[in-house]
């Protein structure tokens, strides 16, 4: 099954690290790890769930909800967890069955608060409704997350996702607001726009990830079923996340320090130590998010 090339939004900070993560990029081979526990961990708080309900035949991911992500590259359906992340436009339905098929749920992901020059409704965004270059990322363009035509978009994407048989969509970009966007973006117009993509994803049958967003995280925990979060390891920001953990809803992490990848003085083996004390489900990816390697803090 193969995508097109593409790559995944992340921290700000990133790309003042470019020169580290260089290497992340290719080769090195594909694998899972379990990484062993170092001599004495740092204690962490044991953090209880607290269930809540979930409307009937919409999925609802698990604190130990296993995944992949994957949004270029050849996709191999060969991983052993519970739920794949993969492009909504780049992915067909006949792909989506087969990880069905499978027995893995699927994950859609799309940008919520960008525009991007090669999508097929690109066209659809008033020129008034785009704001400044995403910094490191050709192509983009903050957008006017207040703007009911940009909202008409993303409904549209979420029917797409729904019309393919995706179980959940990941938008992404949902925290402009933080960033230098030229739209004059605020936190509450950013929690009133993460909400309304919940509410319509949930009327549609779909499961909904918060993506990033780490400010606004306990505010919007309710309306979201899971997280996913870039970097919460690398960035001292995991802690955080308590508020989707107490509720039972998981957190899928990725991280993407070279020295996590190639455990040079057991950095992984520290990373995957802390990820489970702290009951996140934690992979190490290349930066392009194209399957070229994978880690897992979990098994497998």
């Amino acid at each position: 099954m193969t995508t097109t090339a593409f790559q995944p939004k992340c921290h700000w900070a990133l790309w003042m690290l470019a020169g580290m993560l260089a290497g992340c990029g290719g080769g090195g081979g594909t694998g899972s790890v379990t990484a062993p526990t170092p001599p004495s961990p740092t204690p962490v708080p044991t953090i209880t769930p607290t269930p809540t309900a979930t409307p009937a035949g919409r999925w609802q991911p698990t604190i130990a909800t296993t995944w992949h992500w994957q949004l270029s590259g050849t996709i191999d359906p060969r991983h052993a967890v519970d739920a794949y992340d993969i492009d909504l436009f780049d992915t067909s339905a006949a792909t989506i069955a087969q990880l069905h098929g499978q027995n893995h749920r699927v994950i859609c992901y799309f940008s919520a608060g960008s525009s991007e020059n090669w999508r097929p409704d690109d066209a659809q965004f008033a020129e008034s409704d785009r704001g400044l270059p995403l910094d490191g990322w050709v192509g983009e363009r903050w957008l006017s997350i207040t703007s009911p035509g940009v909202r008409r978009v993303m409904t549209a994407r979420l029917d797409l996702a729904r019309s393919k048989g995706c179980d959940a969509v990941e938008p992404d970009n949902v925290d402009g607001y933080a960033n230098r966007n030229g739209l004059n973006l605020t936190a509450a117009q950013q929690l009133d726009y993460n909400r309304f993509l919940a509410d319509e994803a949930h009327a549609r049958g779909l499961a909904v990830a918060l993506k990033n967003d780490v400010d606004q995280v306990v505010a919007l925990q309710p309306a979201f079923d899971f997280a996913i979060n870039e970097q919460c390891h690398e960035y001292d920001e995991c802690v955080d996340y308590a508020a989707f953990l107490r509720a039972g809803k998981p957190v899928l992490n990725a991280e993407y320090r070279n020295d996590y990848r190639t455990n040079s003085g057991g950095a992984r083996d520290r990373l995957c130590a802390a990820a489970t004390a702290q009951g996140l489900r934690t992979l190490v990816l290349p930066l392009e998010l194209d399957g070229s390697f994978r880690f897992s803090c979990d098994a497998p």
